[in-house]
């Protein structure tokens, strides 16, 4: 895929700063490390490598990434990474895929208390299914959950839900025993909804018991306790939205899918059109349009622009990908061997024969743009050094 004509990370650097400086006192460490890492993602800041081809004489410079979960440009590398670990999970049966959202209302209050409503948010929607899948008057099965948080809508507005990835069945409570679902019918989502509703809503009140939530603003007098529960009265009786789309083709089908949403950030580079000291222009999908193109360009002020990327950094070492059931814990690898077995499709453990192979920590995974060779790094060079070897940079993807 051809490099973007505009980034994020050219936002930043031209007019990061400045943002920096109207808001200082009010950003941050960790949106600050964002800022400062998408900045100096494959720049000289970072150091690099040269890459030689094997088969002709290309040779070029790369920049090293920022890895920063947050940067548009380091997720593709990271999915690959992780669905390669995650590829012998898969099962041959179907997979079902929930979105499990929160209401506008609460949704203002995880803003200000990200990590405990959204530890919450992923506690009781894998409770939910865990509970409602166990029931024997449902499937009466342990299943198992791949839980990915994503906190934006398509505007780069405030939107926190869970996307999970469930196979079509479970283990019954001996462990004898494999029953799978119904084709295409996983679970009621009216029932789910309920649940999640009633467990989503105790677990809050106990964080505002302890005293872990935070109000601000117009919502500041929510701090006392009975108008709190006052508050939330009117959530109790709504319907929590609760979506569950069609089940995937096959296994090969949730691998595809996964590396779609595992490592998205809220907005990729190629969605960005335009960007001035005023405006920041980006295309966006308005589910609201029943007909004709959804896609249509947002402009925003370049500083509100940055506000709203910034909005969905994540508190540090909070972990946005999750698993729960028999995919969770050291004990999932004896677990999906075992159902393998009770589906009579086991797997034999093949020897990876690259592993003890020195050279292969050397190789690129993208071919030489010449001639399609393997690339091999020549020489590594750190932060603030130069390469001896002189090659032309590289121009990079996105």
């Amino acid at each position: 895929m051809p490099r973007p004509k505009l980034e994020v990370a050219d936002i930043f650097r031209t007019y990061g700063p400045a943002y920096r400086g109207a808001k200082a006192g009010r950003l941050n460490l960790s949106q600050l490390r964002v800022m400062s890492a998408i900045e100096s993602c494959r720049t000289e800041a970072l150091g690099g490598h040269v890459a030689a081809c094997t088969k002709c004489n290309h040779q070029h410079i790369a920049y090293n990434s920022c890895k920063n979960r947050h940067c548009p440009k380091c997720q593709a590398p990271a999915a690959r990474d992780w669905m390669q670990a995650r590829a012998e999970d898969l099962l041959p049966v179907e997979y079902f895929h929930l979105v499990f959202t929160l209401p506008a209302e609460i949704a203002q209050i995880a803003l200000w208390n990200k990590r405990a409503v959204y530890g919450l948010l992923f506690k009781a929607s894998a409770q939910t299914v865990t509970t409602i899948a166990a029931d024997p008057k449902r499937l009466g099965a342990r299943v198992g959950m791949t839980s990915v948080l994503h906190t934006w809508g398509s505007a780069l507005t405030h939107h926190p839900h869970i996307h999970m990835i469930v196979p079509g069945g479970g283990l019954t409570s001996d462990g004898n025993r494999w029953n799978a679902c119904k084709p295409g019918f996983f679970l009621h989502v009216r029932v789910l909804s309920r649940l999640l509703r009633r467990l989503f809503l105790e677990g809050l009140m106990a964080l505002h018991r302890v005293g872990q939530l935070r109000f601000f603003g117009d919502l500041a007098g929510l701090a006392d306790a009975s108008a709190f529960a006052r508050w939330l009265a009117p959530l109790r009786k709504i319907d929590w939205v609760v979506y569950a789309k069609p089940p995937f083709g096959g296994p090969e089908a949730v691998l595809a899918y996964l590396s779609r949403y595992t490592h998205r950030v809220a907005i990729s580079n190629h969605r960005l059109v335009s960007a001035d000291a005023d405006t920041v222009a980006f295309r966006w999908k308005d589910y609201r349009t029943k007909r004709g193109d959804r896609m249509k360009v947002m402009r925003l002020p370049t500083f509100e622009f940055i506000r709203r990327f910034l909005m969905h950094v994540l508190p540090d070492r909070f972990h946005r990908i999750r698993h729960y059931g028999y995919l969770a814990g050291s004990g999932r690898k004896e677990k999906v061997a075992q159902i393998r077995s009770l589906l009579g499709t086991a797997r034999s453990d093949e020897p990876d024969q690259l592993k003890d192979d020195p050279q292969v920590s050397l190789k690129l995974r993208e071919p030489c743009p010449n001639c399609g060779g393997t690339m091999r790094i020549i020489e590594a060079f750190r932060r603030g050094q130069k390469p001896r070897t002189r090659a032309p940079p590289r121009k990079q993807a996105a």
